[in-house]
């Protein structure tokens, strides 16, 4: 019994193989026969093109096989013929004409060749699903974004499945910085192609611009390994970060992205910066001025870069002006009180008060000094600009008014040359950077 069963098994598998190969050269017969056709097509039409060029028959016999085997040089000079000679044929289908030849325009990256034809096919036949389809993606790599998003528009209509003008829509809209509306396109597109890592990035960037941010960082930080959007990501994950003030993380992010390869340089140089300006938020100058510098050597003239070199290296080597102009109000005023103390030196200073306020603190102590005592007001601006009368004639009333001897101004800036004409005459002083700072490098504040 099983010796019967083993030959009826053998049996069957040698009349499958056979059908098989039956199947196989049938197929192979149809491809020759299929291949036989074209060449006879062509051979006839290249013989009757050889007498009458114009041969409408032969032109559309040959255009369609260089159409349907994507032989698009081919296929492009022999629809354009067809389309320049329909005003004297009029059995050519000019539509169908002008849409092949802008098709084969577009595939042979010859795009205003592909406009020109496709516009007319279009208006020839607006419910052609092709014609609008490679016009709209021929506006879209000219960058006429409004007008690739109506022939999208009007393909999706005709072919509602075709999943493909999701992402074309998406991307149109993103360009033109309608975020809103690009949203719904591109989540489409990540659900069918959830790892298309550029329809990702583009969707947060998007949802940033639209309020999403704490879901648009998750998707940044997600990226930032990626090879290709990896360096965005960190740039846009840090900039997320350094608006709500979180200069730690911003920085993680930044330095992320200086650790991937093959970052474009435009990218890595916005990345130095913007994490320079972090350390910088930080009080970490010395580590920022390595990043200013490392710009300078690839970009000279990069934003304000050779100004924040000049700036931060002033006071990288005075800790007492980084303070001055960097440090929380309880630092800067434990300053300002050592400044009074090493401007009398030699003297007692009793301070009786101090007051905050939103541009400068200001400071009525007593000075005791074995030749003279005095009551004082001082007034610290930590502001860079120039500092006008006005805010020096305010100043002369509250000395009065406080009832005090003499009042100094100090100023990381400077006063107007009607400030200091204000002053003749007037128990005013007015300190301004250069002065300040050599008084700050005397100043020990552990002491």
């Amino acid at each position: 019994m099983s010796i019967l069963l083993a030959i009826i098994t053998a049996a069957v598998l040698i009349i499958i193989l056979m059908m098989l190969k039956t199947g196989s050269k049938a197929s192979g017969g149809k491809k020759k026969d299929t291949k036989k056709a074209k060449t006879s097509v062509l051979r006839d039409a290249e013989r009757k093109l050889a007498h009458d060029p114009h041969n409408v028959t032969a032109l559309q016999n040959v255009g369609e096989i260089y159409f349907s085997d994507k032989l698009w040089d081919n296929c492009f000079k022999t629809y354009k013929t067809l389309f320049d000679i329909s005003a004297a044929h009029v059995e050519v289908n000019v539509a169908q004409a002008a849409r092949r030849m802008g098709i084969a325009a577009f595939n042979l990256e010859q795009y205003d060749e592909a406009l020109n034809g496709l516009m007319v096919s279009v208006k020839k036949d607006p419910d052609s699903f092709e014609g609008n389809y490679y016009l709209g993606r021929a506006f879209y790599i000219k960058e006429i974004y409004d007008k690739a998003i109506i022939c999208f528009k009007k393909a999706k209509s005709l072919m509602p499945e075709n999943t493909e003008i999701n992402q074309f829509m998406g991307l149109c809209f993103f360009k033109l910085q309608k975020y809103r509306e690009c949203l719904p396109f591109l989540k489409r597109v990540l659900e069918e192609h959830p790892d298309n890592k550029e329809i990702l990035f583009n969707m947060a960037v998007a949802m940033t611009e639209v309020g999403m941010g704490e879901k648009a960082l998750k998707v940044f930080m997600h990226l930032r390994p990626d090879p290709q959007f990896g360096a965005q990501s960190c740039l846009e994950a840090g900039k997320t970060h350094e608006k709500t003030k979180d200069f730690v993380n911003a920085v993680k992010d930044y330095e992320i992205a200086l650790k991937l390869e093959n970052v474009p340089e435009q990218i890595s140089l916005q990345i130095k910066y913007r994490l320079s300006n972090a350390l910088i938020a930080m009080n970490d100058i010395s580590k920022a001025l390595v990043y200013l510098r490392q710009i300078q050597e690839v970009k000279t003239g990069y934003k304000d870069v050779d100004a924040l070199v000049v700036r931060y290296s002033e006071l990288n080597q005075n800790k007492n002006l980084q303070t001055y102009i960097m440090a929380g109000t309880s630092d800067f005023v434990a300053l300002c009180r050592k400044f009074i103390s090493t401007y009398y030196k030699n003297s007692f200073v009793k301070v009786e008060d101090v007051s905050v306020a939103s541009e400068s603190i200001e400071i009525i102590c007593s000075i005791e000094n074995p030749k003279w005592e005095a009551r004082q007001l001082f007034r610290f601006y930590r502001t860079q600009t120039v500092i006008g009368d006005v805010y020096i004639r305010e100043f002369h009333g509250k000395l009065r008014d406080v009832k005090c001897d003499q009042g100094i101004c100090v100023t990381l800036g400077s006063f107007s040359e009607s400030a200091h004409k204000f002053t003749d005459g007037r128990p005013i002083d007015l300190i301004e950077k250069d002065q300040l700072s050599k008084i700050l490098k005397k100043i020990n504040m552990l002491g």
